[in-house]
């Protein structure tokens, strides 16, 4: 027998992806997936592909469907992780997907989302420094942001390091329609995304308080684009070099903070990221090189925004948090094509 856990959010795209790796996770036993609207009705009415689970059922969400399970996954949306986490057992573990506990920052989090500030948790990105130990210690851990975690996964390590100023960064990050979630809207119909690339949030992406937070980062533009997929990101960050900076010298850098790391992985030189390269993993694929004319370090970024983004990060928190291999049923490699 695995360890018990739920999945509250079930039938939306995050939370699907969640019960996809859950169901076919060596260590996890399903006890509970709850939704919204689709309560009541078999997961494989919904969600098609889950053959596996096909015939359980969607629950409603209450604090009640949930109390049963040692791991919860929140996959809900803005505001209402809070107010169910409130309704549950201090000691019950939880792992949020939203965004209602990411910031440690009252004014950010009135900024970029507004409502109700709550208790921040242990950010949920192993690989930065010492978080790994944090999160292993923790109870309620707050999943990273998609865009978030492409951005700070390249930007982090140079800053750090002292190669990158904090307060001069640039990030255009390209996003497939499933970021927006599964919520029927004009402008993700399938006439409307196709053959289209659209900016949105222009100004005032709230992802860019998360990599402010997380990566050191004083001042940065964050413009997020949307592609016509359905799944991935991938992230140009630019960064102002201190002093002369190689490629080599970047290279090196990122090589260093992601060693070992088994989801972090580091192009030759001359690869360039992809997204389908990444489609249905939990890996992050990078490259830095050094702009020629302005000197600019470009660090590019592509991961899975379902996977590395969202639900893959979060089976990687679950699994430190209960003492199981980090890895254990994630994938490095992508699907393809």
């Amino acid at each position: 027998m695995g360890y018990r856990v739920a999945i509250a959010g079930a039938s939306g795209y995050a939370g699907g992806e969640v019960l996809r790796l859950v169901a076919g996770h060596p260590d996890l036993d399903l006890v509970a997936a709850t939704a919204h609207g689709n309560a009541g009705q078999c997961i494989g009415d919904v969600l098609p592909h889950l053959r596996s689970v096909a015939g359980l059922r969607f629950v409603d969400t209450t604090a009640e469907a949930l109390r049963d399970a040692e791991l919860v996954f929140l996959a809900l949306p803005h505001g209402a992780s809070a107010a169910l986490a409130a309704q549950l057992p201090p000691e019950q573990k939880l792992v949020d997907l939203g965004s209602d506990h990411r910031l440690t920052d009252r004014a950010a989090h009135e900024r970029y989302y507004g409502g109700d500030f709550a208790e921040p948790w242990t950010y949920g990105l192993p690989e930065l420094p010492g978080q790994r130990d944090s999160i292993a210690a923790s109870a309620r851990v707050a999943n990273t942001g998609c865009h978030a975690v492409a951005a700070i996964l390249g930007a982090a390590p140079l800053i750090a390091a002292g190669l990158a100023a904090p307060d001069d960064v640039v990030v255009v990050s390209t996003s497939g329609t499933s970021g927006a979630g599964r919520a029927a809207a004009v402008h993700l119909l399938a006439s409307e995304v196709m053959g289209d690339l659209s900016a949105y949030k222009v100004g005032a992406h709230r992802h860019l308080a998360e990599l402010k937070q997380a990566a050191g980062v004083t001042s940065a533009t964050m413009t997020p684009v949307l592609a016509p997929m359905p799944r991935g990101i991938l992230a140009a960050i630019a960064l102002r070099p201190i002093g002369s900076t190689t490629e080599d010298d970047a290279r090196a850098v990122l090589a260093g903070a992601y060693d070992g790391e088994p989801f972090v992985h580091l192009l030759a030189p001359g690869q360039q990221p992809h997204t389908a390269a990444t489609a249905g993993s939990n890996s992050a694929h990078l490259q830095a090189t050094v702009d020629l004319d302005s000197g600019r370090i470009i660090v590019t970024s592509a991961i899975d925004n379902l996977g590395k983004g969202a639900a893959g990060q979060a089976v990687q928190n679950a699994n430190l948090m209960l003492g199981l291999a980090e890895t254990a049923g994630l994938s490095i490699d992508g699907v393809a094509p």
